[in-house]
């Protein structure tokens, strides 16, 4: 036991300096040439610990305050629901091949989002019709499922998940091929790649709300995960209310990831993979994988973020980055997996 605490010890610690460094790089990296000389006093005075003003102040203050510390934050906010939302899936579908937009959320946020796009309207109502698409899309999965009551409730939602996740696909599909080539079209295609690049600090108080509130129910049930990682019959046997259980989890993590995904569009891989790496540091205990998925989830699309806006002079969308970041990785997961 003294092992156990020791060791995981060692791994909480570096998890949360590495959310540091990443959080400084995010604020010291970019295209605006800064020294660590200039960045310091433009921290400190906009904490109000220095009157200290330099020739280019106005400048570094708005790209400091409301480019870069805007996107760690919410690089770090989005990252822990993604990764939170995905260990929780994965532990309660009983299935490592499990993320967030398996019921349909991604989907259902992406056909909101462009139908919003598609009708011309501001971009809070975009991310408003987003959010309400990806709750809408699992509410109906879930209804769907209620409707059937002969087979495996996770089997059926997940497969119901699927269905209306195509379907909701196929309207993207259509409205894409109806919108202008030359000006709603480009909006589209970039919104579903996903990215940070639209994120301003009168973001942040609308992405944390969305975190907080999927993320307390987690936590304080966060030992019924385990549970309802074995069977039914097992689970139910020792005093849990499956189904209602379920519908807690399912409900908080979509919630995550429809509020993640209005803002920022479809960033697919850190639900999937992110899990799995926390996994292999502490354990599947949920108690300490939901902690550990959340601060990893932070630290990898934080950096990603980073590599998006300056490893070349043009930003890359963030999806793409993760995909060709995540992919490997997951493969290489898998053959680890295959060895052992």
């Amino acid at each position: 036991m003294m092992l156990q605490s020791l060791r995981l010890r060692i791994v909480w610690t570096p998890l949360i300096l590495l959310l540091l460094a990443a959080a400084a790089t995010g604020i010291v990296a970019g295209q605006y040439p800064m020294t660590l000389s200039d960045i310091m006093w433009t921290l400190l005075r906009g904490m109000g610990l220095s009157d200290r003003a330099a020739d280019n102040a106005a400048t570094l203050d708005a790209v400091i305050w409301n480019l870069r510390i805007p996107r760690a934050v919410a690089g770090a906010l989005v990252g822990a629901s993604l990764a939170a939302a995905g260990a929780t899936y994965q532990g309660m579908f009983r299935n490592p091949l499990v993320s967030p937009d398996i019921l349909g959320v991604s989907a259902g946020a992406g056909l909101g989002a462009t139908a919003g796009i598609f009708m011309g309207l501001s971009m809070i109502l975009v991310q408003a019709m987003a959010f309400l698409g990806g709750l809408a899309a699992v509410a109906c999965v879930y209804f769907i499922s209620l409707s059937v009551r002969r087979h495996d409730a996770i089997l059926v939602l997940v497969l119901a998940g699927v269905a209306v996740g195509t379907l909701l696909g196929a309207g993207i599909s259509l409205l894409k091929i109806l919108a202008d080539p030359y000006t709603q079209l480009p909006s589209i295609t970039f919104w579903l790649l996903g990215g940070l690049n639209t994120i301003t600090r009168a973001d942040i108080p609308y992405i944390l709300p969305c975190l907080a509130i999927g993320l307390v129910p987690m936590v304080l049930m966060r030992w019924r995960v385990n549970l309802l990682s074995l069977s039914d019959d097992e689970a139910q046997s020792l005093g849990i209310n499956t189904l209602r259980t379920r519908v807690v989890f399912i409900a908080a993590a979509t919630l995550m990831t429809s509020g993640s995904v209005a803002f920022t569009g479809i960033i697919g891989w850190v639900g999937l993979v992110i899990p799995h790496v926390a996994r292999l540091l502490v354990g599947p205990d949920f108690s300490r994988l939901l902690p550990a998925s959340a601060l990893l989830g932070a630290v990898f699309l934080i950096f990603t973020d980073t590599l998006a806006r300056t490893v070349i002079s043009i930003e890359l969308p963030l999806g793409v980055l993760t995909a060709l970041v995540g992919a490997p990785f997951f493969l290489m997961l898998l053959a680890r997996g295959s060895r052992s």
